[in-house]
């Protein structure tokens, strides 16, 4: 069977890239973060809208679930909420 999980990479590195990432309503979905660089407050990434809050070790990935039960806009941001990044499920 196969895996129709969609999964976005986003590289964090003085900020997202890609900052905004898309999904099906509906369907199985994660984001990968892999932080490259230590420079700023991008050590921590958060979701309010999908609680979680998750410590981003250099070079290694994190992947959080998403909840794609609801279209709208989302967001998530640094630890300090001054990089931000949004979620899009359609």
């Amino acid at each position: 069977m196969q895996n129709d999980k969609q999964v976005v990479t986003v590289t964090v590195n003085g900020g997202y890239q890609p900052n905004v990432v898309t999904f099906k309503q509906g369907q199985p979905a994660a984001i990968k973060f892999i932080r490259t660089s230590d420079q700023g407050c991008l050590g921590t990434v958060q979701s309010n809208d999908f609680n979680f809050k998750r410590a981003l070790p250099l070079n290694e990935a994190e992947t959080m679930p998403v909840d794609t039960s609801k279209a709208g806009e989302y967001g998530f941001s640094c630890g300090m909420d001054m990089v931000k990044g949004r979620i899009v499920i359609q």
